[in-house]
């Protein structure tokens, strides 16, 4: 029996694949993001949770093709050629709102390219934030054969490939037709509510980084002043995982939090280094807090990683105290990302941010004593701000960069996406412009909203703009301690201007 699986393995091929979009309007900035964008820096990411997927996957075996065409920068025509080379078994794709349209072309035109050529049994599966709200919407509208709700992509991967291979039970969480596409009327079934905390991640091996094609995400991303960079998340997603407009609190519900245990991280941040790479970003919704965080700094500091490595993370303001900032740069870390979102308090109640107006500059003040450079995000288009409220970020936020409290900052148009309760709020409201997927893309409004389509695009170049004062612009040219940091501002104020691009006026 043993030789009949592994043969059965050796056989049954996998592809984790990013299409290539082609679009004018830039790179699509897909995987590991939590709000999509075309983008014009270039910027790519890994896409961790999948790509601990396809290394558990080839620990069991299987024959896996790692297949980020996005990352390559490979045109559709030869990306295409190569699937139809490998005629992979099973290929999973990671969609969200603004593409998803597309991606039930590739799914139609991958599916009839099967049909024609012989000894190819392709199954295709869809997984992702928008099709965990709308799992039966792509069942409809493209001949996709599975699709994964929740964000345990992982564990989803190894429960549905172990079904195929082996006729095990699948876990709660799928949605797939009763039988092989015939008609439009073949029933959807699925197996119930996807579940996420009984998936214990020290399961999970470490991301083969090889496999994974780690140097393609090394380079191109402004998140990393050190070169090569990598990421990792030794969280998932969120410990609040409450804010309304995020897409992953639909793929990660409150209370579903998880964490990789200290061992497990230290683990995979040695083998980073013992790649070469310089810097990490720990892209859990919100870095653990409290003796976690506690243990992983001493950790790092025993072994001596704080001198071999730079870290940044995500947090969230009033999360520590001046000891734990203070802990956290001796330990190594670097740049750290804040949501500030708005300054008007009706706004951080509504969106149930959890915070205070006032806990931004305390939290920023506590970071930059501790030696640490701070990154804020901030969204413009809040169906209830007016130009006024919006004009109050605008200050507050130009405050922060000449105070020198912020080093850095990404500002976005507020999107609503199918499963957050902002887009149920706007549905129940009446406040959607459109329901054209192709326009959830940030580069324009999709809510209604006091200030015009137009002034809200303007308020973000202007946010862009605002925040270069005589004082940070200063501040910046005093930090200047090497040539590095020469060649770290110059690539950084590229990328801001490449950014500007992708909220033209067009």
């Amino acid at each position: 029996m043993k030789k009949v699986i592994s043969a059965a393995k050796k056989n049954f091929s996998i592809s984790i694949s990013y299409p290539p979009l082609e679009s004018d309007k830039g790179i699509p900035f897909l995987a590991q993001n939590r709000q999509f964008q075309w983008t014009n820096t270039g910027n790519v990411i890994l896409p961790v949770i999948p790509a601990y997927g396809a290394t558990a996957l080839k620990k069991l075996g299987y024959q896996v093709y790692w297949d980020d065409a996005i990352a390559e920068k490979i045109s559709y025509k030869l990306w295409l050629k190569r699937i139809i080379r490998r005629r992979p078994n099973l290929i999973f794709i990671e969609s969200k709102t603004p593409v998803i349209k597309r991606h039930w072309q590739i799914i139609n035109e991958l599916k009839q390219l099967s049909l024609k050529i012989d000894n190819w049994p392709l199954k295709i599966v869809l997984m992702g934030d928008h099709v965990t709200a709308l799992p039966q919407e792509s069942l409809k509208n493209c001949p996709v054969d599975y699709i994964i709700t929740g964000g345990d992509y992982d564990f989803m991967m190894l429960s549905l490939v172990d079904h195929l291979v082996n006729g095990t039970k699948l876990e709660p969480g799928f949605y797939y037709r009763s039988k092989a596409l015939k008609h439009q009327s073949t029933k959807v079934l699925n197996t119930g509510p996807f579940a996420l905390k009984h998936h214990n991640l020290d399961t999970i091996p470490i991301i083969d980084r090889k496999l994974t094609k780690w140097q393609l995400y090394g380079y191109n991303n402004t998140n990393f002043r050190f070169k090569p960079g990598a990421y990792i998340m030794s969280g998932r997603d969120c410990w609040w995982g409450r804010c309304t407009f995020c897409s992953w609190t639909t793929t990660h519900p409150a209370g579903t939090f998880r964490t990789f245990s200290v061992e497990h991280t230290i683990k995979e941040i040695e083998y980073l280094v013992s790649l070469g790479v310089k810097e990490i970003f720990d892209d859990s919704g919100t870095l653990p807090v409290g003796k976690w965080l506690k243990d992983l700094c001493e950790e790092l500091i025993k072994r001596g990683l704080n001198k071999k490595v730079i870290l940044s993370c995500n947090m969230r303001f009033a999360a520590l105290n001046q000891e734990q900032y203070n802990l956290m740069a001796q330990a190594g870390f670097r740049f750290i990302l804040y949501g500030l979102e708005s300054n008007n308090q009706k706004t951080l109640d509504k969106i149930e941010k959890n915070t205070q107006v006032a806990d931004a500059r305390k939290t920023l003040s506590m970071a930059k004593k501790a030696g640490l450079e701070p990154h804020v995000t901030i969204m413009i288009g809040y169906p209830w701000e007016s130009l006024k409220d919006a004009q109050n970020t605008l200050k507050a936020a130009r405050k922060l960069f000449k105070d020198n409290l912020a080093d850095s900052m990404q500002a976005t148009i507020v999107i609503p996406y199918p499963g957050t309760p902002l887009f149920a709020d706007c549905q129940k409201n009446n406040l959607l412009l459109t329901d054209n997927w192709d326009d959830y893309d940030m580069r324009r409004p999709v809510m209604k909203s006091p200030i015009s389509p137009e002034n809200q695009l303007k308020l973000v170049r202007e946010l862009f703009y605002g925040v270069l004062t005589p004082q940070f612009l200063w501040h910046k040219i005093i930090s200047i301690r090497n040539f590095s940091d020469i060649k770290f501002l110059a690539f950084y104020a590229v990328k801001y201007l490449q950014k500007l691009r992708d909220f033209s006026s067009n």
